[in-house]
């Protein structure tokens, strides 16, 4: 699973003094409720509602503050896509991370484009879905490195798009990690690449993202590639 470190953005900053509020939302109740159930065994993760589709995350989310979705995308009703763009405009404060079996192109582009944060397949295991949702509402985008290398795969072989040049005051440090975004490496890789700490790939992420305008992942490797840096 690889973590883009952003700065936090969403108004729903649990803080210490309560878990994170969490909806799981899966058509299957088989997949559905044992996950819940597991999700809210862990100590600063707290489910607040199970969803058989779009809709129902829609209206428990309007009911109360919610901090992240985990989103299935093939669901009844209303599908996860539709679902993740609704939550994204109405409710900006709530994260969104797929869970799904799904790992196609046309899916993956479809969730992030409609504003998901996070895409895992249901390959990941538990560990990996807590860290994803805890980077999630830290305002940080998850992509897991399955999703990542398909995207990537993606972005080379589509026509370059018009993109924002880079700005002028990036330091060489900051090309270098967004050179490295662009292979798709994840932060602990870049760090062995550049004989540096894992803490500090995540300081030059953040400034690069902040000076260049890039909202995640997804777009600095888009940005990598359309720049010639990959």
């Amino acid at each position: 699973m690889t973590t883009t470190d952003e700065p936090a953005q969403g108004p729903h900053d649990p803080g210490p003094e309560r878990p994170l509020r969490v909806i799981v939302a899966d058509d299957q109740a088989a997949v559905r409720e044992p996950l819940a159930a597991v999700l809210d065994m862990t100590e600063d993760i707290d489910v607040v509602a199970a969803a058989a589709d779009g809709a129902e995350v829609l209206a428990a989310v309007a009911a109360g503050p919610v901090d992240v979705v985990l989103m299935d995308l093939r669901m009844p009703v209303m599908d996860g896509v539709e679902a993740t763009r609704r939550l994204t405009e109405e409710h900006p404060g709530t994260a969104v991370v797929v869970l799904t079996t799904f790992a196609d192109d046309d899916s993956i582009l479809a969730a992030l484009s409609a504003g998901a944060r996070g895409y895992l397949t249901k390959n990941a295991g538990r560990q990996d879905i807590v860290r994803a949702i805890r980077a999630a509402a830290a305002g940080q985008s998850v992509l897991d490195q399955e999703v990542q290398n398909r995207l990537l795969a993606t972005v080379r072989t589509r026509p370059p798009a018009a993109a924002s040049p880079l700005p002028p005051d990036l330091t060489r440090r900051e090309r270098e990690v967004l050179t490295l975004i662009g292979r798709g490496l994840p932060n602990r890789a870049i760090a062995e690449n550049l004989f540096i700490s894992e803490a500090t790939v995540k300081t030059h992420i953040n400034n690069l993202f902040a000076k260049a305008d890039i909202k995640d992942r997804a777009e600095a490797v888009r940005r990598a590639i359309t720049a010639g840096l990959t």
